[in-house]
């Protein structure tokens, strides 16, 4: 069964500033020993699948599945906000385009005034809550993380696939190591990270994860592609 918390005020100057702020109940998605979480590629049996797959492949897909997703919203002018941000996280917010990685955190751009944050799916329900208790004004968090998954793809001729599956030029020129770009994928749409030379990930919405898996065998399929589960 899920917990529901709200803030509670410990002292009179607390409660006073409470009495301004408005009230949200926040959700824990993962507290007691509820049902079943399944991943969105639960059904495709990827582990084992990997053990079955080819070890030489050129390139290697991996669900990094049920993580934590926020999507953070405020206005980066706002030095309220960013400084509350940046106190909460460890890490400031990264500029257009860019990735900030520290420890198992990812803050990722994904819009002028949007950001989206992955983490251990345990961690996420007491991240909301310090973001909720430090920031003021006007700002949005959302739990996304029954909604998307993480693929990441590494190899040797990962490029190559990726340059079948998006019009957004991803040679190492124009898409370094920590950029990152929200852009159309095969027939849906990905958020799409460089987190290495090799490697780089894919945050798709839960509803388009089986077409995904699916093109990504077929545009692997003459590199060989091997599951890591």
């Amino acid at each position: 069964m899920s917990d529901v918390t709200n803030v509670e005020a410990s002292s009179p100057v607390q409660a006073g500033e409470q009495a301004a702020k408005p009230q949200v109940a926040v959700m824990n998605l993962l507290a007691g020993e509820g049902p079943r979480a399944d991943s969105p590629l639960a059904h495709a049996e990827l582990g084992a699948i990997a053990k079955q797959s080819d070890a030489k492949g050129g390139v290697c897909l991996q669900e990094l599945k049920l993580l934590g997703h926020l999507v953070l919203r405020g206005d980066p002018n706002n030095q309220s906000f960013v400084a509350g941000v940046t106190k909460v996280l460890g890490v400031a917010l990264p500029a257009a385009l860019k990735t900030e990685v520290i420890g198992e955190l990812s803050v990722h751009w994904v819009s002028p005034d949007e950001w989206l944050l992955i983490m251990p799916a345990k961690q996420a329900f007491q991240l909301e809550r310090e973001l909720r208790a430090e920031l003021t004004g006007h700002y949005a968090i959302v739990n996304v993380s029954g909604g998307q998954t993480v693929l990441r793809l590494t190899g040797p001729d990962v490029d190559k696939v990726l340059c079948k599956s998006t019009p957004y030029d991803v040679h190492e020129r124009n898409f370094p190591v920590g950029k990152v770009v929200t852009s159309v994928f095969a027939k849906s749409q990905a958020v799409i990270s460089r987190s290495g030379e090799e490697a780089w990930d894919l945050v798709v919405r839960r509803s388009f994860a089986d077409y995904l898996w699916l093109w990504l065998q077929d545009a692997s399929a003459e590199y060989g592609l091997q599951i890591k589960g």
